[in-house]
């Protein structure tokens, strides 16, 4: 099930160890009544949006609710990705990202963020 209330953005923060301030949006999976998976598009800046992601089960509903919000609802031209897991790279890279970067020590000491940038015409869940 798709959620979107603070929770979601309570269970990324909590995930990554980091605080996040608004203005945010969240979007999350729930299963059996915890939350497993959240997405918080934290910073918008003209057509990207800054987009933190943390936990698993990112099936392609949830992926195609992503998209929709990211590029139709908003009105983007693309979605910056940050996150440690490499599940989440290997996502994003199957949805048409490109890695962009590395931020070194951005969850902490050791703990990096990898940057993929994903463009409209890139993203394979729409």
């Amino acid at each position: 099930m798709i959620i979107t209330d603070i929770q979601v953005a309570k269970f990324v923060s909590d995930k990554l160890g980091i605080g996040l301030c608004p203005p945010w949006t969240a979007m999350g999976i729930e299963k059996d009544g915890e939350i497993i998976g959240g997405v918080v598009f934290n910073m918008f800046e003209g057509r990207d949006v800054h987009v933190t992601v943390a936990g698993t089960g990112f099936g392609k509903n949830f992926l195609q609710s992503v998209g929709q919000y990211v590029y139709d609802q908003l009105g983007c031209a693309r979605m910056t990705i940050k996150t440690e897991q490499s599940s989440v790279v290997r996502i994003a890279e199957k949805l048409g990202g490109q890695r962009e970067g590395v931020l070194r020590d951005h969850f902490g000491e050791g703990r990096d963020a990898v940057i993929i940038g994903i463009l409209k015409n890139e993203y394979r869940f729409r």
